[in-house]
Parts: structure tokens; C-alpha cells; sequence
């Protein structure tokens, strides 16, 4: 979910999810309420009965904690999916790593699909997402559309590439740029090159690449991990949403 309808959007947001539909079989709505939203309970209520999807992706501040169990009271088994956390760095205060000699890094038009394939895999293919907590979605479709998102955003918008002294890329992220934030969509280091400092360096370039006053990532509440390396490199938390699949009765 991107930054904006975290956190920007005015109301309550509804569309189909017509690529995840097709992909899964099922018919998907999207529903979100962004930070700044002050969209009432009974608005989402309506919203969700109005619905005829089959699964209701709903994702909302997790600060609405009475919401979970009057969704869950409804027509709709409702099932608590993921967390989502959403960090920010003003562009230019980033802790950067020291200079390597002979790495480079930049903003490139291209990169290969098999590599980005490799690198969505390596980065999300044990952590899973949303889809993963609901039976009715199978693990590897969604894997698979979440490389053929990554193939065509980085088809589309380019990818900050950081390269060694021979050329190889180490690691790759996609951003979009926005007036006002950039926004990490996707970042992560070859396998090969984990536990060596690599992203450190990835997210100096980033910044370098930004556009924009502010530099924004999200991830799933459980990655630990890589929100350290985040805070470690002057990233703050800012805000988290819970995702909540309602699936129609059959």
C-alpha cells in the first residue's frame, strides 16, 4: 500500500484489484483509510456491505482498535492479515556508510528480469505478505505477482543499482518520485552479498536519487530486521495500519 493512501488520502478508498483477481481466481476489492482520512467505522460498515468482491482486502490505522471485532461481527469471516509499519528520513540526513572504492551506484533505465525475479524471491519469498494468511490465496501465485510487479515498476521507472569493482549488481532498489516524498518500493542485496553492509550503501544511493524532501519505506510489522537497519541509518517510524482480509460466506 503506497504512502499516500497510507497516510495522504482523503476518504475512504474502494477499488477492484483486477490483476490479483485474475491471478487468483477470485473476485478482490481494495479498501483503504489513510492516516488523515477521519473516516468513521460506520462509513467502512457500509462500504463493506455495499461490496459483491469475494475477498475484501481492508487496510486501516491500527490506532482504530475497537474496528477489528465489529468487522468481525459481520455477514464476512474476517481475517487479521498483516501489520504494516511506515518509516521517513529527510532527504539528506541519512548515517551513510563510508565510500567503498570502486563501487558504484545509480539510477539505470533497465535491469534484467531474471535478477529482479531473484532478488523479489530471496527478499520476499519466506516472509510471505497479506495474501499468505488467507487459505484461499496459494503462496506461489502470490510470489509470482510480486515479481511481475517488480518486473514491470522497474521496466516503467528504472532501478537504483549498486554495482562492485566488476560490475556486478549487489543490490537493487525500485523508488517512485513524488513532489513532496520517494518512496522505496522494493530494495535488496543479491544473496551473495547479504550480511556485508551492502544496503547501507543501497539507501545512500537512493537518497542520492531522490527528488524529493522526504524518503519513505514501509514493511511488515515482523521485519525486525531490516527496520533496524533503517533506524540504524536515521529512518523514524511514522505510522502502522492492519491489514484484514473479509471474506464473503460460500
Amino acid at each position: 500500500m503506497s504512502w499516500y493512501d497510507a497516510l495522504e488520502a482523503g476518504e475512504l478508498t474502494v477499488r477492484p484489484s483486477v490483476d490479483a483477481a485474475k491471478r487468483f481466481g477470485v473476485s478482490i476489492d481494495r479498501m483503504s483509510v489513510s492516516a488523515s482520512a477521519g473516516t468513521p467505522l460506520a462509513e467502512v460498515l457500509g462500504a463493506v456491505e455495499a461490496s459483491t468482491a469475494d475477498v475484501i482486502v481492508l487496510r486501516y490505522p491500527a490506532r482504530e482498535t475497537t474496528w477489528f471485532a465489529a468487522l468481525a461481527s459481520g455477514p464476512r469471516q474476517a481475517l487479521l492479515a498483516d501489520t504494516v509499519v511506515y518509516w521517513s528520513l529527510p532527504t539528506g540526513k541519512g548515517r551513510r556508510p563510508a565510500p567503498l572504492a570502486g563501487f558504484s551506484a545509480q539510477l539505470e533505465p533497465t535491469a534484467d528480469d531474471d535478477l529482479v525475479d531473484d532478488l523479489v524471491a530471496d527478499v520476499f519469498g519466506d516472509s510471505g505478505n497479506h495474501y499468505c494468511a488467507n487459505p484461499i490465496f496459494d503462496r506461489t501465485l502470490a510470489l509470482a505477482g510480486r515479481q511481475d510487479w517488480a518486473r514491470r515498476r522497474v521496466a516503467e521507472a528504472g532501478a537504483v543499482v549498486l554495482r562492485g569493482p566488476d560490475r556486478r549488481v549487489l543490490a537493487l532498489g525500485a523508488i517512485d518520485q513524488q513532489r513532496s516524498w520517494t518512496e522505496i518500493q522494493l530494495a535488496g542485496v543479491v544473496p551473495a552479498e547479504q550480511g556485508r553492509g551492502r544496503y547501507g550503501h543501497l539507501l545512500a544511493a537512493i537518497e542520492d536519487a531522490c527528488t524529493s524532501r522526504r524518503l519513505v519505506v514501509s514493511t511488515q510489522g515482523h521485519q525486525t530486521g531490516i527496520q533496524r537497519i533503517w533506524a540504524r541509518y536515521g529512518f523514524e517510524p511514522v505510522h502502522n495500519l492492519l491489514t484484514v482480509h473479509l471474506v464473503a460466506a460460500t
